[in-house]
């Protein structure tokens, strides 16, 4: 083997799952998946959920270059959280979902320590997160909390503590380099693209008894005395077990009946459409998925039809989603598959100087699938007014204190999917500083 093609292999280590191959028995019972689709760089929630009653009024003097009109908005169906509403028209695939009771949101959602309102937040009287809009430390704070003392994930934490009888080895996947939200402190990530990471390499996995696949297979067995050689030659086994048995899974799919696009997201959600029923008979238990998409930070330019627009992003958001939905509901598996959108962090109600919006805090979020209670707004919806009363900008930009913390949102959806009442503090650290530890998001 040339040295450039072992290093292309070894590309993969830091991502490597456990042993795999054989490991299912024939099944399809009881199956939970958890998808989170990440919007990276922090999605403008003030221009996604939108209030169509009086206080659409407050939204549009806030930010006069930004307010959408009122009339292009996509409506929701009745009030909830003590409005009506209307979804940026980009997503008006979502809102059909919305109405038909598949789809809620998650008003003013965020990292929180303790409740916390502006004014507390103003005069310093409650600690808070640390390092708040910086996009990587939000981002370990949003799917992690540990930042540099613990790296790992609540939903990697969360898998590790589930009853055994709901774990399978490849269980905590991502689609791309991006791994916090899925890592354990004690298990590894399994990475997942929409080509099956077929080919590493000379070697096609799929033909496992060519020179090339056997080569690996191989190596993958070396034994070392070194602890640095082993923990390699272990870590590159267990990422070429996994590989290949997505090679697999990939080969036994169908296509989703659905109308997907080509894009880059759009291909990622088309796999997971196509997989997860494979994962179900094949006997598979608990998964989480980590879908990381998009470039949502528009400080600039934030309107407008060029491709890093926040309305030309959300308009492919709008479609992917629909049509995993979609997919989800045709292949049977409508019931076992929630999907959790978030980001970074909200932005600022005020506009920034380029006709965009600056790093912000709180942020309105989705989750949907059969079981998601749908067509209501959980949470309380903020004042959109600069200086109010949920703003914690002491110069009045329109950055609001989030009222719901993404521990609750988190907690709520891994007790879905089986965590115990007793794995709660080890997983969520802040969440007993919460009264309210399961959220009324799902059905049931």
């Amino acid at each position: 083997m040339k040295r450039r093609d072992f290093l292309r292999a070894g590309t993969l280590l830091g991502l490597g799952g456990m042993g795999l191959l054989g490991a299912q028995a024939a099944g399809g019972g009881d199956y939970k998946a958890l998808v989170c689709l990440y919007l990276n760089g922090g999605n403008d929630g003030n221009n996604t959920l939108i209030p169509l009653d009086g206080a659409y009024n407050d939204y549009a003097a806030a930010r006069p270059v930004l307010a959408l009109p009122k009339e292009t908005l996509a409506p929701l169906s009745g009030s909830s959280a003590g409005h009506s509403f209307g979804l940026h028209p980009a997503l008006a695939p979502l809102a059909e979902l919305y109405n038909q009771h598949r789809l809620a949101w998650i008003a003013n959602a965020g990292p929180l320590l303790v409740p916390s309102t502006a004014e507390q937040v103003i005069n310093n009287a409650v600690p808070l997160p640390p390092f708040l809009m910086s996009h990587s430390d939000q981002t370990a704070m949003q799917q992690g909390w540990g930042g540099d003392a613990d790296a790992s994930g609540w939903g990697g934490r969360g898998l590790e503590l589930m009853p055994t009888t709901l774990l399978n080895p490849l269980r905590a996947m991502t689609m791309n380099q991006d791994r916090t939200l899925v890592l354990g402190r004690n298990s590894p990530v399994s990475l997942m693209t929409s080509g099956g990471m077929q080919y590493w390499g000379r070697a096609d996995l799929a033909q496992p008894q060519s020179y090339w696949t056997q080569a690996l297979n191989t190596m993958a067995r070396w034994q070392f005395n070194n602890d640095y050689e082993a923990g390699f030659a272990r870590n590159f086994g267990a990422s070429l077990e996994d590989s290949t048995l997505l090679v697999k899974v990939l080969a036994m799919a169908q296509a989703p009946k659905a109308d997907f696009a080509s894009d880059e997201l759009a291909n990622n959600l088309r796999a997971l459409a196509s997989a997860i029923p494979v994962f179900k008979s094949m006997g598979y238990r608990r998964q989480i998925f980590l879908v990381s998409w998009g470039g949502f930070d528009t400080h600039f330019g934030q309107r407008g039809s060029e491709a890093r627009t926040q309305d030309s992003q959300l308009a492919i958001v709008g479609k992917a989603v629909a049509a995993f939905d979609q997919a989800n509901r045709a292949s049977g598996v409508d019931m076992d598959v929630t999907t959790l959108m978030m980001s970074d962090f909200g932005r600022t109600l005020r506009p920034a100087s380029g006709a965009g919006s600056d790093h912000a805090w709180g942020n309105h979020w989705f989750v949907l699938g059969g079981a998601v209670a749908g067509g209501q707004v959980v949470g309380q919806f903020p004042s959109l007014v600069l200086g109010g009363r949920d703003d914690g900008d002491p110069g009045g930009g329109g950055r609001m204190v989030p009222t719901t913390s993404t521990e609750q949102v988190a907690a709520t959806l891994m007790q879905w999917l089986g965590l115990p009442d007793s794995a709660l503090p080890s997983v969520f650290p802040t969440l007993a500083n919460f009264s309210v530890h399961k959220l009324p998001i799902l059905r049931g």
